[in-house]
């Protein structure tokens, strides 16, 4: 049983280790569990290693980093927290009863929400449960359903974690498959695959699977001074499904039709991958699964962490990185200084050398083996 989601950063890994298992294991029977409502529930249900996928109700703690106090004093913010908790008790209901029936040998958390109901319910069952963070700071589901998981599985060194030292194992972050080192011609052949091939230079911005309107804004603002500076440069743009359209409409309001013709906004992509290796510079979020596919890619990446999300969990993820001189970091007010995130942009787009340090640096930090590490603790645990 595999159960996680909200966003891409959940379910690209849970995918990346039901994969290794089907290797491992052929004639076993993966099953998902996600939460009512995800946006992002038809990526796993697609996925060839998914032999079945069910929904339970979930709710989340709404808390926002650097609100302090205030934030208890929301009542529409409170009242969406009540109505939630309500939903968590609903969804441990009928956790323990679809586990009942469909007995799981273990479950694997990925974190998000929807693990909480889950492996309450699969605890209630007697039904054993492993938990693996990507971040450098535990998820609140994660810290929730500590108490009685079998086995934490990390990305970063032990120490980091406030879980018992003994179930603790550290196998990095598991990415999909087709993540691979990049040379020169495997990014040629991604930019014939994904239609770009016609352009010298490539830039991917994405804010992961449900966008960051922040990062959106600031991409938006800088695209006419990028453009006009490289006549011979193309733009992907995964916005986020539910931000495409906004996303799209503003490159229509801020651009010529020449230049927008060299913008590609995406909603969503199943083949980031593709986009990521035909890049030559990837501007981002500081998510643990895209930081950790670009290193594997050896892509150089300008990083734009979400300072908002509590805890700081982003910006403690690239803050690691750029004290390793492995990104070039910008805080979310530094990328909305007028022409700073063109200028950052562009000096990497000009300088080869310092887009191959960069991506050297953050190549030494890549795992390509935790996909099949954590399937292989899996069965070991089941």
């Amino acid at each position: 049983m595999l159960t996680g989601g909200g966003s891409g950063g959940h379910i690209t890994p849970i995918l990346a280790v039901a994969s290794e298992l089907k290797k491992l294991r052929p004639d076993i029977r993966l099953v998902y569990i996600g939460q009512k409502g995800d946006a992002l529930s038809d990526i796993p249900a697609q996925h060839p290693a998914i032999d079945a996928v069910y929904a339970v109700r979930a709710g989340k703690f709404r808390r926002y980093h650097g609100e302090g106090l205030r934030q208890f004093f929301a009542i529409p913010t409170q009242a969406k927290n009540v109505r939630d908790a309500v939903w968590v008790c609903v969804g441990i209901v009928q956790s323990f009863w679809l586990l009942r029936r469909l007995k799981p040998a273990i479950i694997f958390s990925r974190g998000g929400f929807v693990s909480v109901p889950v492996a309450v319910g699969g605890h209630l069952n007697g039904i054993p449960y492993m938990t693996h963070d990507s971040d450098s700071t535990p998820s609140l589901a994660n810290r929730v359903i500590a108490r009685w998981a079998t086995l934490h599985a990390v990305a970063m060194p032990e120490e980091l974690y406030p879980y018992p030292r003994p179930k603790t194992v550290m196998v990095g972050v598991p990415v999909g498959e087709r993540y691979e080192p990049v040379t020169k011609k495997i990014q040629q052949k991604y930019k014939q695959e994904t239609g770009l091939g016609q352009f010298k230079q490539v830039l991917l911005v994405t804010g992961g699977g449900n966008g960051a309107d922040q990062l959106n804004r600031a991409a938006i603002a800088n695209a006419a001074a990028l453009l006009a500076a490289h006549p011979r440069l193309a733009i992907v743009h995964v916005a986020g499904r539910a931000l495409e359209l906004s996303v799209a409409a503003a490159y229509d309001a801020a651009l010529d039709t020449a230049m927008r013709r060299r913008i590609f906004v995406k909603g969503f992509v199943t083949d980031l991958y593709r986009y990521s290796g035909a890049a030559d510079v990837i501007l981002a979020r500081a998510g643990a699964t895209n930081l950790a596919e670009f290193a594997i890619q050896a892509k150089a990446c300008i990083i734009v962490p979400a300072a908002q999300l509590v805890g700081g969990h982003q910006v403690k993820n690239a803050q690691v990185l750029a004290d390793r001189h492995a990104i070039v970091l910008l805080s979310g007010a530094e990328s909305g200084e007028t022409g700073r995130l063109a200028r950052e942009i562009g000096t990497l787009l000009d300088h080869a050398d310092k887009r191959e340090a960069l991506a050297h640096e953050l190549a030494k930090l890549a795992r390509p083996d935790a996909a099949r590490r954590l399937a292989m603790l899996l069965l070991e645990q089941a």
